[in-house]
């Protein structure tokens, strides 16, 4: 039975979000949101029909749409996304933000455990003149994001390794991360895009999820020079135990910097 894009896009609400419906069609059809707009009495053809069924059958089990189109904008750049990286999230523009207003001059800057490379090339795009060194353990994750780095013209220096292992003996002006925060223990590993995403990449298995921060902040004056900064993303309820880590390493003029819902979201400081 032949279908039209309004009847296919109507059935396709019955089982998962409208929204997330014209998404998967854009895709499946290669066409823009205007397009189907403008022809919802247009006829599908066997082989489109097809596609955009089994997208929608993978999203009704929970598959990130991100992750099934293959992308996902983030600071107004598209990056490819796939299974070995966290999807790019608005809140972690805040990262990016926080950092930009505290670069000047040509200033070398780290990202640790980079993923899809959404923060250093978006630094290395906005900051051309910048040296970013990018790292991350995860060869797969590293692939998306020298891809991500080629796509959109950025120079970036990518080396594999768990956080500071691979810059052994350099020093940055700022050092960012958006490192494993949740808690192993949480209740949303278990629910929605999480189920899918890489856990190495949203928890370091550890009780109240801050290992990984621990690590981070204590190796980071080691890694900074004189006046520089370190930035890290952390959850809605870790804000006090960063700015108490960061206390402890010797870093002043704390930080703690709220994402566009209000949530505290980065905590930094700069060494002296």
């Amino acid at each position: 039975m032949k279908r039209t894009v309004r009847a296919a896009l109507d059935e396709a609400a019955e089982s998962i979000d409208a929204t997330d419906a014209r998404v998967l069609a854009m895709h499946a059809w290669g066409v823009s949101r205007a397009w189907l707009a403008a022809n919802p009495r247009e006829i599908l053809t066997e082989s489109q029909g097809a596609r955009f069924d089994l997208l929608v059958a993978q999203r009704a089990l929970g598959h990130p749409v991100a992750y099934l189109v293959g992308r996902r904008e983030f600071w107004s750049r598209e990056f490819a996304v796939g299974p070995d990286v966290l999807i790019p999230r608005p809140d972690t523009e805040t990262v990016v933000e926080s950092a930009l207003a505290r670069l000047s001059g040509e200033a070398r800057v780290c990202d640790l455990g980079t993923g899809s490379g959404a923060i250093a090339v978006t630094l290395a795009c906005e900051r051309r003149g910048d040296h970013v060194v990018a790292t991350d353990a995860s060869p797969g994750a590293l692939a998306v994001a020298r891809a991500n780095a080629l796509a959109h013209g950025a120079t970036v220096e990518f080396r594999e390794g768990s956080w500071y292992a691979p810059v052994a003996g350099d020093a940055f002006d700022l050092i960012v991360s958006n490192p494993p925060y949740v808690a192993a223990r949480d209740a949303h590993l278990a629910q929605g895009d999480l189920r899918f995403e890489p856990r190495g990449a949203l928890t370091d298995e550890s009780a109240d999820g801050l290992a990984s921060l621990r690590e981070i902040i204590a190796g980071a004056p080691g890694h900074l020079l004189p006046g520089g900064w370190i930035l890290v993303e952390h959850g809605y309820d870790q804000a006090d135990a960063c700015r108490s880590l960061l206390a402890a390493a010797g870093f002043r003029g704390l930080v703690s910097i709220a994402d566009l819902a209000g949530i505290p979201r980065v905590a930094g400081g700069r060494r002296e």
